[in-house]
């Protein structure tokens, strides 16, 4: 369980954390990232994401080469292939959403590009403009929503997997030629991807929640009824309030979460004012599960059923339907 910390000096370091909600989210303030760091800050800045997964730096004044360069510290930064990538340096996605160029996609609770197999670390996200009302960003903590799920559940899911993939974005392919051309390669780049259902953070070693509405499909060899279901009751977990945090923008602010730990929504309350934002994908790792992986035949039963010897009803599935007939021949 995530426990309540209150604002602290981390060790030597020299910035302070001040947490801002129950469960996470930390203020840094102390650290000027204009500036060069030095290794043992960033560790320490390492250290405190994966914590609080959630890191909120205000009054910085950054230019684009700053926030590259402080993305860079923790890791190859990545090129989003349905983004708004700046043409000179496409590592940078610029959202300059205003009259004539509204916001899409971003207000549905998701994690970064899931459909990757391997899935960003991190993200940082950049107000140089923001609306005087709206355009707020929620979080929410999905190690809570898993460590607040009850024994039974959580067992449960363990080896689960899901299916992810990228059909959200099929919309900004025309159904032309060129268009059903560069749909197929963009499906061979990214076919669909399996992930733990509970995936374990590879530097606290806690277990998340690793579904969204945004990109996973279905439960890898489940009945499509139970998928959905099952589903549909782990995607409402980012609706709990106790594990949610609204950021209200003020410029000059860097919001850097955990992909393998959070979820976040941006709000589309404040169109056609302007809302001008400059964002970092910071490369990760393949998500893994310590737990072996489910079976197929665990997940799912045929629709069939016989007597057995005692002359009552139960189910039976096709391969012990086989293994009998070729017993009795």
């Amino acid at each position: 369980m995530i426990m309540f910390n209150e604002s602290k000096q981390e060790s030597n370091t020299p910035f302070n954390v001040r947490r801002l909600s129950r469960y996470f989210v930390g203020e840094v303030t102390g650290v000027d990232l204009s500036q060069p760091l030095d290794p043992s800050c960033v560790a320490a800045l390492s250290n405190a994401l994966a914590e609080h997964e959630v890191l909120v730096f205000p009054d910085q004044n950054l230019s684009r080469e700053d926030l590259m360069r402080f993305g860079r510290y923790f890791g190859e930064l990545t090129v989003h292939p349905f983004a708004e990538n700046d043409e000179q340096v496409p590592e940078l996605i610029v959202f300059d959403n205003q009259e004539g160029n509204p916001p899409v996609l971003t207000d549905h609770w998701h994690s970064d590009e899931t459909y990757r197999e391997c899935p960003p670390l991190g993200t940082m996200l950049y107000s140089k403009v923001v609306p005087e009302i709206g355009g707020d960003t929620c979080f929410s903590s999905m190690t809570a929503a898993y460590d607040l799920l009850s024994d039974r559940m959580q067992q449960f899911l363990s080896g689960l997997e899901a299916v992810h993939d990228f059909a959200t974005f099929k919309y900004l392919f025309p159904n032309t030629d060129e268009g059903r051309r560069q749909l197929r390669s963009c499906e061979e780049r990214f076919p669909p991807m399996n992930h733990p259902v509970v995936r374990v953070h590879p530097v606290t070693g806690k277990k998340a929640l690793f579904v969204n509405p945004h990109y996973t499909r279905f439960i890898k060899d489940m009945e499509d009824r139970e998928s959905r279901a099952l589903l549909d009751t782990l995607f409402r977990a980012t609706s709990v309030l106790e594990y949610q945090y609204r950021h209200h923008w003020k410029p000059n602010t860097v919001v850097f979460w955990d992909n393998r730990s959070v979820q976040h929504a941006a709000v589309h309350d404040y169109y056609p004012q302007r809302r001008f934002m400059e964002r970092v994908t910071i490369k990760g790792d393949r998500p893994f599960s310590t737990e072996p992986a489910a079976k197929a035949e665990e997940l799912r039963k045929f629709k069939v059923a016989q007597y057995d010897h005692n002359d009552e009803r139960r189910s039976v599935r096709q391969f012990e339907r086989d293994a009998e007939t070729a017993q009795a021949s």
